[in-house]
């Protein structure tokens, strides 16, 4: 196989939706890969599937709330049952809510640890049986795991503090896995994007928006799209399987 194809191989994007876990959807699909969308907004599920398959790919819709445990189990569970294996796995569904530790709504915090940290979990331990097998085998003899965390996992700004949190665990959770499984060749990446032209701002309200500062997203001039981020992803998980990138950090120029 081409070092730079995974064809074959099935892969499982979250927060499949829209922005990065949709162009990163279709861009494993274009490589060959059998994708798994899952998310919980069922009709644009529907029609990221029926685009991947008009191009010449090969796509499932799994309409799952992460966020909960037994659905995260039966989504990765589906996916096998329909495909037969699970060889990628991208953990990018993520929730950026805003604001002081003071003022901010406890339920903001309690959505985003849902979302960033539980569901990263629940999926990851779900699916971690059958990437260990397909590690095994003599498809490509790896598997991938890719974490989306952000530049805040690597740094901390007012406003941010609880989104903070979850994006440092992200990272120290990836780090910790990948040592755990990166020698059985499943590899664990985090990948860390700034600015990204993406709907995750706009979860927040007017008023929060305009009390952001230059570290937000709001005010980059250039932000990276989600194809840039993509490709990032599928640069990781297209390596030979003695390479294994850990951490990449994607900025906009205009912002690093």
């Amino acid at each position: 196989m081409p070092q730079n194809r995974i064809t074959g191989t099935v892969a499982i994007v979250t927060g499949a939706s829209s922005g990065i876990g949709e162009a990163t959807a279709k861009e494993l699909a274009a490589l060959g890969a059998s994708v798994a969308v899952v998310a919980r907004r069922s009709d644009r599920l529907d029609a990221l599937v029926a685009e991947i398959e008009a191009a010449g790919g090969s796509a499932l819709a799994v309409a799952a709330d992460i966020t909960d445990r037994v659905q995260a189990e039966r989504a990765v569970q589906a996916v096998v049952d329909r495909f037969g294996r699970l060889d990628i796995l991208i953990n990018n569904a993520g929730l950026m809510l805003l604001g002081t530790v003071v003022e901010q709504d406890i339920e903001d915090w309690e959505r985003m640890i849902a979302v960033n940290q539980n569901g990263l979990l629940f999926m990851t331990k779900a699916a971690l049986p059958h990437l260990l097998a397909a590690a095994e085998d003599g498809l490509r003899g790896v598997a991938d795991i890719v974490n989306i965390s952000s530049i805040a996992g690597r740094q901390a700004w007012a406003g941010f503090a609880a989104y903070n949190m979850t994006k440092f665990g992200v990272n120290g959770f990836t780090e910790a896995l990948r040592q755990e499984v990166t020698k059985k060749h499943v590899r664990v990446g985090v990948l860390e994007p700034g600015a990204v032209e993406t709907e995750l701002i706009s979860h927040n309200n007017d008023t929060v928006k305009e009390g952001l500062t230059v570290s937000d997203a709001e005010n980059i001039p250039e932000k990276l799209q989600p194809q840039d981020i993509a490709e990032s992803i599928a640069y990781m998980v297209t390596r030979h399987r003695r390479s294994s990138i850990a951490e990449l950090w994607a900025m906009p120029t205009s912002q690093a």
